[in-house]
């Protein structure tokens, strides 16, 4: 009997082995490609001014809480990510889209952010939450006709945790200013301002202002101090950065449980202060908390 010997070229070998991978490749699933998330296309305030005249304008509380855009489809923050909420938190939320605020209370807001920003949610600590709904950006018409369609739309289709956000007329620089104390007072962070008919547009908008006894903005920690005193092998001050590279110090306003274990470098942490010096650097800068729901994406809220 004879055998024949077949000899196999390199060229070959590698030739039937790019054969088996192709092979491999086209039997094994294809995992789908993630894409970046979008952010929604929401409207944000300017900082109202003793000077601007506000008679007229509607006046609501400000909600610390986490901005909550629903797409018609989904429930997202203000940088895109979507929420895991339990389904029963958006029944009946119509196909159109939605602006408000996820929120549980004044003074809450650490508290808040553990619930929503869980990727497991707790259905029993997210039915302390409540959609505070302020706008219905593509609904037609001016700021009160949008607002209504979303009245109309809950009163017909209801939904226990949805709140719409109750707005009353501002009848000078007198009356807001009582409403700001009444809300600061009560524990609230400030007020917001929108003028009567006004439209709904993405990015800064002069038909909406937020009204404080301070300022506040985000920043990037790019490092830190140590504590000295009593405050020794602990966090002194953070040292952030503004979205203009800005560059300073924050030092106060840190709970002892903070400087034990501060924000990591590139978070974003929100700030309070008291205008600016020469330098542009914020005056008497404060830590508030740490902005979560930004995903390390500097900006001013």
């Amino acid at each position: 009997m004879q055998v024949s010997i077949i000899h196999y070229t390199p060229f070959f070998c590698r030739y039937l082995a790019s054969l088996l991978v192709v092979f491999i490749c086209l039997a094994l699933p294809l995992s789908p490609v993630q894409a970046d998330p979008q952010p929604p296309p929401v409207m944000s305030p300017y900082t109202w001014k003793p000077h601007m005249d506000i008679r007229g304008w509607w006046m609501s509380e400000k909600y610390d809480g986490i901005r909550g855009y629903w797409t018609g489809r989904q429930l997202v923050s203000r940088v895109g990510n979507a929420f895991v909420a339990p389904p029963w938190f958006t029944e009946n939320f119509p196909a159109v889209p939605l602006d408000g605020e996820l929120w549980i209370g004044r003074q809450t807001f650490a508290e808040l952010s553990s619930i929503v920003l869980d990727q497991t949610p707790d259905e029993t600590a997210w039915k302390r939450v409540r959609y505070m709904i302020f706008d219905a950006p593509q609904a037609r018409g001016g700021f009160e006709d949008r607002l209504d369609f979303a009245r109309q739309w809950f009163d017909l289709h209801p939904n226990p945790y949805v709140t719409i956000v109750h707005h009353e007329t501002c009848k000078d620089t007198e009356h807001l200013q009582q409403k700001l104390t009444e809300i600061e007072a009560q524990g609230g962070e400030g007020l917001i301002l929108r003028r009567p008919q006004s439209p709904y547009i993405k990015g800064r908008s002069r038909d909406i202002l937020k009204v404080k006894t301070y300022q506040d903005a985000d920043a990037v920690v790019i490092g830190y101090r140590p504590g000295k005193g009593r405050h020794t092998g602990r966090l002194g001050a953070l040292l952030v950065e503004l979205p203009n590279g800005v560059r300073f110090a924050i030092g106060t306003g840190f709970k002892d449980a903070e400087r034990d274990n501060p924000p990591p470098i590139g978070s974003t942490v929100k700030f309070k202060y008291h205008g600016f010096t020469k330098a542009g650097k914020p005056r008497f800068a404060s830590f508030l908390r740490v902005r979560k729901e930004l995903k390390q994406q500097a900006q001013t809220d």
